[in-house]
């Protein structure tokens, strides 16, 4: 299998000094998703994970509904990347034919088979778990992010997803040089284990992008926590699925975007005003 990182030369240049130094890159391969036979969409990725990559993409992109649903799975190393081979129930291959047919172009990193533009924003299942998180629970959860970041300790180029429950704290964490990979990796990683993903925290070290919303509702997380901002469609998304959206999150604070109602101290602030961040009291 390939390694998720190489040791390359450079010359570090400071104000005081020039060194020649040595330091660990990230590997990214390109990584075939392929089904019945054919190709769906082809990723750049970490080699890491493949499986968890190949269930948690399929949930995703809406070619399975359940891990069931792929009767076969082979990883198959190329001199020019890696395919992941799946083999799809009946009715799920006959149905991704018909949408393969439908296509009207390429598409991109994120949005692989979408077939028109109505479709980018389509109607979300309803997030529907009640669970509650203290404000402490989710500044525990991004601390224990880093260290668990094992890829990226070695190279500091890699994006982390992670699920923390209150319960086990972190439970599974997935990397990759591609943010919507380690997030379908954690996904397929959970799915496959059949961890209630309803009972705990999604974390990110990304922004939070509107595929980034999706991927996590249509996983049935409650809670979506990055380290980054959201944009303006990533709120609005969490907001009408439900989603309790927290973002610009550290280990000492964060800010709730939507359905402050899971968090109960944010919750008890509602309808007041503080100042508008980046910009000074008048």
């Amino acid at each position: 299998m390939t390694e998720p990182a190489i040791r390359a030369r450079s010359i570090k240049v400071t104000t005081s000094d020039v060194t020649a130094i040595e330091r660990e890159l990230p590997v990214e391969v390109p990584v075939a998703l392929v089904y019945d036979g054919t190709t769906h969409a082809v990723m750049m990725a970490s080699p890491t994970n493949l499986e968890d990559f190949a269930v948690g993409f399929s949930l995703s992109e809406g070619v399975v509904k359940t891990p069931d649903e792929i009767e076969g799975l082979e990883v198959v190393e190329h001199a020019e990347g890696i395919e992941l081979r799946m083999w799809l129930a009946k009715d799920r291959g006959l149905a991704l034919a018909q949408r393969r047919r439908s296509l009207t172009g390429p598409t991109g990193c994120g949005l692989c088979g979408i077939e028109s533009l109505e479709a980018v924003v389509a109607k979300l299942p309803a997030v529907a778990s009640d669970v509650t998180f203290a404000a402490a629970d989710i500044m525990k959860a991004m601390a224990s992010l880093p260290a668990a970041q094992a890829l990226n300790v070695r190279t500091r180029a890699v994006h982390g997803a992670g699920f923390w429950n209150v319960e086990q704290g972190l439970v599974a964490i997935a990397e990759d040089v591609g943010r919507h990979n380690a997030l379908d990796k954690l996904i397929g990683g959970l799915r496959r284990r059949a961890v209630d993903v309803g009972s705990g925290l999604i974390l990110l070290t990304s922004r939070v992008s509107v595929e980034m919303v999706q991927k996590a509702v249509l996983a049935g997380a409650p809670v979506l926590v990055a380290v980054s901002a959201p944009t303006k469609l990533a709120l609005d998304t969490a907001k009408a699925a439900g989603l309790t959206l927290v973002a610009v999150a550290r280990q000492d604070g964060f800010e709730v975007f939507t359905h402050p109602e899971r968090i109960p101290e944010a919750s008890s602030t509602r309808g007041k005003r503080g100042k508008s961040a980046g910009h000074a009291a008048a």
